[in-house]
């Protein structure tokens, strides 16, 4: 069990980010972070988020163009935006990523299916990404706020990735816009079956 430390770290003391210092966010943290991510488990080990780590002035000029308003300063001051997205044809790597079962034909034929399962197992890998990244000491921003069709179009034109959400990644200044929201009970939404 993790002592009290490390959860305060991941959950406890852990805000969402809106302001940023301007220490860079070294490329092999990045790997290091992904390399976390990729351990947290998908169904049928189908690993289809992709994620594109915007960091140069290039990039974000292109991201700005598809926020929405209120997500323009804040993400343009971030040091790394990432771009949780979904490949739509992940199923094709499942022969070496699965090859106990022909798991490629459960989805190749049910465009449903691999909808469904390349979104879902998408946002359970951005979720994956936030834990690691508080786990390596950095703070995160999470956000939707952004027209998903141009972002696609600007970013994924020509490998047809779907976007998810962004999160804004780095180290945040000390002080939090609001106080924690409050949150749901364990009466509210759990139960028992």
């Amino acid at each position: 069990m993790l002592d009290d430390t490390a959860l305060d770290a991941l959950f406890g003391h852990a805000r969402t980010k809106n302001a940023w210092t301007n220490q860079v966010v070294p490329e092999a943290l990045l790997h290091q972070l992904y390399d976390l991510v990729k351990l947290g488990p998908t169904s049928a080990n189908c690993s289809p988020a992709r994620f594109v780590f915007v960091q140069n002035q290039s990039g974000k000029d292109k991201l700005k163009q598809a926020l929405s308003p209120g997500n323009v300063d804040k993400t343009m001051a971030a040091p790394v935006t990432v771009i949780v997205a979904h490949d739509p044809l992940f199923y094709d790597h499942l022969p070496r990523l699965f090859p106990h079962a022909d798991a490629k034909s459960w989805f190749s034929g049910n465009p449903d299916l691999a909808s469904e399962t390349a979104f879902r197992n998408s946002t359970l890998q951005g979720g994956y990404l936030i834990m690691a990244a508080r786990a390596l000491g950095l703070d995160c921003g999470p956000m939707s706020g952004f027209d998903k069709a141009k972002l696609d179009q600007l970013f994924f034109n020509e490998n047809g990735w779907k976007s998810n959400f962004l999160i804004n990644l780095g180290y945040g200044t000390p002080d939090d816009p609001f106080p924690r929201g409050p949150k749901l009970d364990f009466a509210e939404a759990c139960s028992f079956a």
